[in-house]
């Protein structure tokens, strides 16, 4: 099988001839990889059976200042004009909500970014076209659409919105709903799956009620899927939350997710999840960043992956950590994530 093929089959709840894994890096974990690979590209050393189509950077960047005021040393703002200030630890910041304490008029003169222009994508149908051509699997991602608002927001002063303000915070799902729509309908004119998602998880259980979020981003996430399964209705949709969903999961059938990431086993069964949807979801992720690659053995990690695999019955399941590793994940789990994979993929 080609790896598009392999994705296709295994997607689609069917057996392929070997089952497809992927895993990415924290900045830390990066310097690591290019020291021991002589590589820049974990994707490209790997071979991981999908290639991405992404934008290309805007032309029309904004001046954020009367948002975001003055910025520490060595702070960051995104195109959406959310401010980065260094955290303590890593590659983590805290943001600047450039958002938070506006009215409503604003709205309608914020600088949002140009994410659906066309030269920035015009790219994607050759660049498309030669993966598939060299056997690849193509996916994008169509941005967030709760975690893009709460960004430019504030969480609290969103969740508060959803309540108190509700005029600013349907005002602002709908202008990024708008966005997202359009990367997700482009992205599927030309990509095999398209990536969505909103944190909205915790470890015991959801950020907020599912009532809430069957009200303010139910609707928003179907109106997304729909745009993009007009143009191209055998698209696969990918939806990742962290956390414990698993009041939702039926909604995210009903609207049209059928990969859902990561499926973080200290929250959610993959086992359980499988058993309960069966060919209505395929997994990706699967293996704990909170346990098993940081804390694990090498022998550990491998026992997981094999459990797992014959668990699932070799189908439905693209094995990855649950999250990018970071480096408190010794470099010898890796190791026995890629040669477990090599010794365990293929159906016995």
């Amino acid at each position: 099988m080609t790896p598009q093929e392999r994705l296709i089959v295994n997607l689609s709840g069917e057996q392929p001839d070997r089952i497809s894994y992927e895993f990415g890096f924290t900045p830390q974990l990066v310097k690591e990889f290019q020291q021991r690979t002589g590589s820049n590209n974990p994707v490209e050393y790997y071979d991981f059976d999908y290639r991405e189509l992404f934008l290309l950077p805007t032309n029309s960047p904004h001046d954020f200042s009367d948002f975001l005021g003055e910025l520490p040393a060595g702070s960051e703002v995104d195109e959406w004009g959310v401010g980065h200030r260094p955290g303590s630890k890593y590659h983590f910041t805290k943001m600047i909500h450039p958002l938070a304490g506006k009215e409503l008029s604003v709205l309608d003169k914020y600088p949002f970014p140009d994410v659906e222009a066309s030269y920035r994508s015009a790219h994607w149908e050759s660049d498309a076209a030669l993966l598939h051509s060299r056997g690849y699997f193509v996916q994008g991602f169509a941005e967030h659409i709760f975690e893009r608002a709460w960004y430019l927001r504030g969480l609290d002063n969103l969740l508060m919105d959803f309540y108190i303000n509700q005029e600013f915070a349907s005002r602002l799902l709908d202008i990024i709903t708008e966005k997202v729509g359009s990367l997700a309908e482009n992205l599927a004119r030309f990509c095999d799956m398209v990536r969505l998602g909103d944190d909205v998880g915790t470890q015991k259980g959801m950020m907020m009620s599912p009532q809430c979020w069957r009200e303010w981003i139910k609707p928003r996430l179907a109106k997304v899927i729909a745009r993009a399964r007009t143009v191209n209705p055998q698209v696969f949709i990918w939806y990742h939350s962290d956390g414990d969903i698993s009041e939702i999961l039926d909604d995210l059938v009903e609207v049209g997710v059928n990969v859902l990431n990561p499926v973080q086993p200290e929250c959610l069964n993959p086992l359980e999840v499988r058993k309960r949807f069966g060919k209505k979801f395929a997994l990706w992720g699967t293996v704990g960043t909170q346990t098993t690659m940081p804390f694990g053995t090498p022998q550990e990690v491998q026992r997981v992956i094999k459990e797992l695999l014959e668990g699932l019955d070799w189908k439905g399941i693209v094995v990855a950590p649950t999250h990018v590793l970071e480096p408190d994940v010794p470099w010898a789990n890796i190791d026995a994530f890629v040669e477990a994979m090599d010794k365990y993929g293929s159906p016995r």
